[in-house]
């Protein structure tokens, strides 16, 4: 099961900063939805961030790459994400979520991807869902510009989560599906 999906600029000295979060399921204990279990699943999905883009700005740095502090402009071709560089790390319990959970993620230009996976989660079915859905989520997320100025667009990712991540579920996504998902959502995905 996933627990949360994270997608933040790593890029650069500065912090990092969260461009999108969504969470599955609902967490454990009494008054879940109040405004202090919200502000402390934000604290979580923030620690996330941070641990990846540590880890995207150490990898960066062993190949010898600088890191951007900018955004790029996405191109408008379908990009191939098979050599994307990516990773995985487990987070203790207690930090910042109860219980252990794995991180599986995505460096794609300076942006970042990540599944907060449960520690039991098939690993390698996360790299796959993830490589299958970080396409298409910064093509419908439709990221404009350099900088600050980027646009979001929330609901046409939560709609492609919706069916790729059906309420945290990982789904063996065979191409024929994924391409009726694209033509059902517009989505100009890569092959």
């Amino acid at each position: 099961m996933v627990r949360a999906l994270v997608l933040l600029a790593a890029g650069g000295p500065a912090p990092c900063r969260v461009l999108y979060a969504r969470a599955f399921g609902t967490p454990p204990g009494p008054g879940a939805g109040g405004p202090r279990p919200r502000l402390r699943r934000k604290e979580q999905l923030l620690a996330v961030a941070r641990q990846v883009a540590s880890q995207c700005q150490l990898l960066q740095s062993s190949l010898g790459r600088p890191s951007s502090p900018q955004l790029p402009q996405l191109p408008d071709e379908p990009m191939s994400l098979q050599d994307a560089p990516g990773g995985l790390f487990q987070m203790p319990p207690g930090d910042p979520f109860p219980e252990r959970v794995t991180v599986v993620w995505l460096s794609v230009l300076a942006l970042a991807i990540a599944l907060v996976c449960e520690p039991q989660e098939n690993l390698s079915l996360a790299e796959i869902t993830l490589r299958h859905l970080a396409p298409r989520l910064l093509l419908s997320l439709r990221l404009l510009g350099p900088g600050t100025d980027v646009l979001l667009h929330p609901d046409a990712a939560d709609s492609l989560l919706d069916r790729l991540l059906p309420h945290g579920q990982m789904l063996f996504l065979n191409e024929r599906f994924l391409q009726a998902v694209d033509r059902e959502l517009g989505i100009k995905a890569s092959r």
